[in-house]
């Protein structure tokens, strides 16, 4: 058995939490069957108790005891997406824990694409419960050095730099109507051509994380720019991002970018969009973040994103 993974199960089965790398960001876990782990992780976080957890499986097997319904639709979703960067909201079974929930009768269920942390669950012989490894609100983590400059105590399974960057897409499944509750690099165009028949729609909802209207937020103020327009702000000396065409790489060097810009000498982050982004379905789930992380933005950015 890898060491490391040995270490992270010795830390989960004595009520500890470790951090786990995953294909979109870290996450900082607990064993589902620990309900001290659980209250760590919010503790640790300083993350306030209405918000929920995602339960990491490590098969399809694993989900489906985690819920207390799993329609045929979900069936195609794994299929197609699984693992992979998305997240099933769903009725929760008897066993899951009112902490992973916030209170809450769903459970957002991912089978996250990371061969470490998948491991780790198959040795546990449980899945695990994790937000992303950072404080409340402030930019989530895709390196280990991440974690490790936020929390230096926290044992971290090394996994290398996440090759998604941002946080899984979540959706509920109800009959054939799927609701992307945030968005992410799984888009609505993929999940609509994926499974035709389904009915795709947006809306933020509580029962998912990452609803709230401030997150990923870096010291620094950020100021969202269209390209083609201009707006007023009191920040002289800014931090400039213009970003790129491809969302695969702004994606995957979001947090990272905006990590380093928080430590120049200077009074905002200044990020340069150009306005055909604002149409286009790959770049949601990042306009998603961006918004969330903004002080100020452009009157054509829309809060919906």
């Amino acid at each position: 058995m890898n060491k490391e993974i040995e270490k992270a199960i010795q830390i989960l089965q004595a009520d500890g939490v470790v951090a786990i790398p995953t294909e979109t960001v870290y996450g900082l876990a607990a064993s589902i069957d620990s309900p001290t782990g659980l209250a760590n992780i919010f503790s640790i976080k300083e993350r306030p108790f209405f918000d929920p957890l995602i339960v990491h499986v490590a098969s399809i097997s694993q989900a489906k005891s985690c819920t207390s319904n799993w329609p045929y639709l979900c069936d195609q979703l794994a299929e197609i997406f699984w693992p992979g960067p998305l997240t099933m909201i769903l009725p929760k079974a008897k066993k899951i824990n009112d902490k992973i929930t916030s209170g809450l009768d769903t459970v957002g269920i991912r089978f996250p694409d990371h061969h470490l942390t998948l491991e780790l669950i198959k040795r546990l012989g449980s899945p695990v419960a994790a937000p992303s490894a950072n404080k409340f609100k402030k930019i989530s983590p895709t390196t280990e050095e991440h974690v490790t400059s936020e929390f230096p105590d926290i044992f971290v399974l090394s996994g290398g730099a996440c090759q998604i960057g941002i946080e899984s897409t979540i959706v509920g499944v109800e009959g054939y109507h799927i609701t992307i509750y945030r968005p992410g690099m799984i888009t609505k165009n993929m999940i609509q051509q994926a499974i035709p028949e389904a009915f795709v729609t947006y809306q933020e909802s509580p029962i998912a994380p990452g609803h709230l209207k401030q997150h990923y937020m870096p010291k620094l103020p950020v100021i969202l720019k269209l390209a083609s327009s201009d707006i007023t702000h009191p920040f002289k000396c800014p931090a400039r991002w213009s970003i790129s065409n491809d969302p695969i790489q702004v994606a995957r060097e979001l947090y990272s970018t905006l990590r380093e810009l928080d430590k120049k000498e200077h009074d905002c982050i200044e990020i340069i969009l150009k306005e055909e982004y604002l149409e286009q379905d790959t770049f949601r789930g990042i306009l998603n973040r961006l918004i969330k992380a903004s002080y100020l933005k452009s009157p054509l950015i829309k809060p919906e994103y």
